[in-house]
């Protein structure tokens, strides 16, 4: 078994955030509330008719069942155990099912909201760093990139619910963590997150340099290149440096053919509509109004169903009634 505690800890967090108890979520599953307790507390595995249930209460599309098959397959479960219990003997398998289940918390996060993952991710990451500091042998720079992306997720959970003094030492510890086995990718990615709380507080000097840097790391995909662009075009054009602007918009658009490539996993969603979203805040930047609605249109309706309801759109409603109302 993985660690049937984590999945309950991530449920009881996300019923809480919905403002919902056990008790009551037990009534509408037609469930016995000692049994959802002894679940939710980690003493009993869920069934996965349990965990389809949750996923259709907490309307999760699929992400709190898949979480639930990650944790508790059996097989997973002891390689995971034996890789804790044997850190220089970790083995890919082990790695390889660590990185799945850190791929269902962040696809989580789209459709629950970043509040409730930050115990369980920050539960699941400082596991990975104690078994990271043993680990040795050939599988150890793919363990290091899962380590530094999770540590990545838990400065953008951070970051999301705005407790920047938690989010920047944990971006900056995933950024150096990345620079261990070269990990292009996860390092720009950490520089974007940084960017973003720099867009958050009305910071367009911290939004040109932390995009400007993501924008120049060795090794990021070009589909990270072109968001970082359109970004840092955007900080300067709420600066006033409109040619600047301009010119790093030519060199976004210029990377939009190579950028149509599967984007990395630790960019998951930086897919062509995602970037309709970039284009758009560039252009609202550049107080280029018209374009920046047509733009930020086309990228929220262009957005997988997972993601339509997700926390981080907020942004980018906002911005689009902003440049709707000065068309």
């Amino acid at each position: 078994m993985n660690d049937p505690g984590e999945f309950g800890h991530t449920v009881r967090a996300a019923l809480n955030d919905r403002r919902m108890s056990i008790r009551a979520a037990a009534r509408a599953l037609h469930y016995d509330h000692a049994y959802l307790c002894r679940v939710l507390s980690g003493n009993q595995p869920p069934s996965s008719q349990l965990a389809d249930g949750l996923d259709r209460l907490l309307a999760t599309g699929g992400a709190v069942a898949e979480l639930a098959a990650r944790l508790t397959e059996t097989e997973a479960g002891e390689r995971i155990a034996h890789a804790v219990a044997n850190p220089t003997r970790v083995d890919a398998k082990a790695v390889e099912v660590l990185a799945d289940v850190l791929a269902a918390q962040r696809r989580l996060d789209d459709v629950m909201g970043p509040s409730p993952l930050i115990g369980p991710t920050e539960s699941r990451t400082a596991m990975l760093l104690d078994l990271l500091k043993g680990a040795r042998g050939p599988h150890r720079d793919a363990l290091v990139a899962v380590a530094a992306e999770s540590v990545q997720f838990v400065g953008w959970l951070y970051a999301s619910t705005r407790q920047v003094a938690k989010a920047i030492p944990r971006l900056d510890e995933a950024a150096d963590l990345a620079d261990e086995p070269g990990s292009g990718t996860l390092a720009a990615q950490a520089c974007n997150f940084r960017e973003y709380i720099s867009r958050q507080q009305g910071n367009p000097r911290g939004m040109v340099r932390w995009f400007s840097a993501a924008y120049r790391t060795h090794g990021a995909h070009p589909a990270q290149r072109m968001g970082d662009a359109a970004q840092v075009a955007q900080g300067l054009g709420e600066l006033g440096e409109t040619d600047q602007a301009r010119r790093l918009l030519d060199e976004a658009m210029g990377l939009s053919d190579a950028a149509q490539d599967q984007p990395p996993g630790t960019a998951y969603w930086l897919t062509p509509n995602f970037q309709r979203l970039n284009l758009g805040l560039a252009h609202l930047g550049l107080k280029e109004f018209d374009l920046a609605a047509d733009h930020i249109t086309a990228g929220l309706e262009g957005l997988p169903a997972d993601q339509q309801g997700a926390e981080w759109t907020k942004e980018h409603r906002g911005a689009l009634a902003q440049a709707e109302a000065n068309r």
